[in-house]
């Protein structure tokens, strides 16, 4: 009889860049990390060796655990978390049938060092508009959920960035920027391995809308027009940013879920 306490990679999934996601937690050893350096999205990475010690801070919260193959450790280490009161599953099958389905792994290559607390730190410019929202959202919700975002003054991005340990983005003349015809979130997307359908379709949403190339998709123009009206309502940044994870998880899910849907109220109307 299989545990009660396992989630399929197909199951799981579908949770991944939902604002409702559970926490993936990686526990695979060092020398199978060394041979695939890849990650599943906004995975963090734990040992089992030390389980006792991390496994409080996740009371109460959903946890799918995974392993190299979806055994021993994984179910060990979920079987701790539950002790300590999270809800955990492990990963049926583990990192090994995860990516022989070909779903999303993150790839590590240009991912940027960690500071004490085990977050990336990021750097742009204040008053954020389209590419400066839609990139938080993609590290949050595919990279590192607890991602920092600092806003200053155009000026001073490269200089606090440098001060801070920081990685700068949407700025001229660092990596993370536009490149040709490419925002900096389709960079991102690319640059990450994270390789879905629905993340190409809002891409080409985002570049619309902050290149003003409206012909890329017709949902460019709302998006511009909705990521303006934000810049109006709040004058603080981070209050933007948050409102602006709604805006584009509603977006993510029409893409992934809803492009075939339309709406015609009332029905049969008439001229």
């Amino acid at each position: 009889m299989p545990s009660p306490h396992v989630i399929t990679p197909s199951q799981l999934a579908r949770r991944i860049g939902l604002p409702d996601a559970p926490v993936l937690i990686d526990v695979r050893i060092p020398d199978d990390v060394a041979a695939d350096r890849r990650s599943l999205p906004a995975s963090r990475r734990a040992s089992h060796r030390d389980v006792v010690d991390w496994a409080e801070a996740w009371r109460g919260r959903e946890v799918v655990v995974v392993c190299q193959k979806g055994l021993k450790l994984s179910h060990g280490v979920a079987a701790w978390l539950r002790h300590h009161g999270a809800e955990a599953e492990t990963l049926e099958g583990g990192f090994e049938a995860w990516a022989e389905a070909g779903l999303p792994l993150v790839s590590p290559a240009q991912l940027p060092p960690r500071d004490a607390k085990g977050r990336t730190l990021w750097v742009t410019r204040a008053r954020p508009k389209v590419d400066r929202i839609a990139c938080p959202w993609l590290i949050r919700r595919f990279v590192d959920p607890e991602a920092v975002f600092l806003f200053v003054a155009p000026s001073e991005v490269l200089l606090v960035a440098d001060r801070f340990g920081g990685t700068p983005f949407d700025v001229e003349g660092v990596f993370w920027s536009h490149r040709g015809p490419l925002c900096t979130f389709d960079v991102m997307i690319e640059e990450f391995g994270l390789k879905l359908p629905a993340l190409d379709h809002l891409a080409r949403i985002v570049r619309g809308a902050d290149t003003a190339d409206h012909a890329l998709a017709p949902e460019a123009a709302g998006l511009l027009a909705a990521s303006l009206g934000l810049s109006r309502m709040f004058r603080d940044d981070l209050a933007q940013l948050e409102a602006g994870m709604t805006l584009y998880d509603a977006f993510f899910r029409w893409c992934r879920d809803a492009v075939q849907e339309t709406h015609n109220w009332p029905a049969g109307r008439t001229a």
